[in-house]
């Protein structure tokens, strides 16, 4: 399957890796190592993840405190965000209304 990024979510990890970057030099280029193999294992097992709402899945982070959001459309995966799981998840209950 095909992975898509939408640029919210695109926004979300230059978000978070400036963060990082600023409280330690490099922390936010792992970070990025880190999504990129999140990417790969919902690309590998997209329907191995556990159910965020009726059509979204949320697979985790290892090392750090996030989540992808993804839906799976048209024999393509779409990535709609990045999120921290300290954040109040209704921002991305409304984003998923809307797709």
């Amino acid at each position: 399957m095909k992975i898509r990024i939408l640029s919210c979510a695109e926004a979300e990890i230059a978000e978070a890796m400036d963060y990082y970057n600023s409280q330690y030099a490099g922390l936010g280029y792992e970070f990025a190592v880190e999504v990129k193999e999140c990417f790969k294992r919902i690309t590998a097992f997209p329907k191995a993840w556990p159910n965020f709402s009726d059509s979204t899945k949320r697979c985790l982070l290892n090392r750090f405190p996030y989540g992808v959001l993804y839906q799976c459309q048209h024999n393509e995966i779409i990535v709609f965000a990045v999120m921290h799981l300290k954040q109040n998840p209704e921002k991305w209950n409304k984003l998923i209304a809307r797709l």
